[in-house]
Order: C-alpha cells, then structure tokens, then sequence
C-alpha cells in the first residue's frame, strides 16, 4: 500500500507534514464505530496553507503531495529534512506533485535553497 504526505516548507526549512491517508483511515474507523468522525482533529485544510504561501510570498513557500509506502512514515520524512534539508527539497521537487511553489524547468537556475 501507498501512504499520501503533504509537505510544506519555505526558506528557512519543513514547517508541515502530514499524512492525509492516516488521516483518512483513522476517520473511516470512526465511522465504523459508530462514532463521529468529525471529531478527529484535523490539521489546517489544504487550502488554507496554499493561502497563506500566497501571503507571504517573501518566503518562498513550496507545497507538495508524495506518494509514500507505509514503511516510510512522515516522522522518517521529518527527520530526513532536519538532516538534510535541501537534499530533501530537490528530492521531493523531482517525485512530488507540487501544488504551490515556482518549480518550473525555466525556474531551475532561480530555485530558492533552504538556508
């Protein structure tokens, strides 16, 4: 099976991660159990991250979905970006799906690098 992570980070490093099929999951066997799922905290929507790169484009905010396998979880993620952050970011550029973020071929000789 895959796992799904969203990844959002900017000049200064990874400031969000999260899986969105655990989060799927753990709302499906709530419902199973007959309870309210809307009762799962979820993090801030998609949406809402993508506004706020839009915000503060002095930044330089990159968002992006990963397909992961399960063996990889999104703590393994986290502590890879601390290790090696830029390493981590052209990684994710070449095998994510970028949702926010200037990652164009012409862009490549202007790509922001995480400090």
């Amino acid at each position: 099976m895959s796992r799904t992570v969203f990844l959002m980070w900017d000049c200064y490093g990874l400031e969000t991660a999260f899986s969105i099929t655990d989060l799927d999951q753990q709302r499906m066997w709530a419902m199973l159990k007959g309870e309210d799922p809307n009762k799962i905290p979820l993090p801030l929507s998609i949406a809402a991250y993508k506004i706020r790169a839009q915000a503060n484009m002095q930044r330089h905010y990159e968002l992006y979905l990963v397909e992961t396998t399960d063996d990889i979880s999104v703590d393994d993620i986290v502590q890879s970006f601390e290790k090696a952050p830029q390493q981590m970011a052209e990684r994710i550029r070449e095998i994510g799906h970028c949702l926010w973020g200037r990652r164009l071929k012409r862009d490549e000789d202007k790509q922001v690098r995480i400090r």
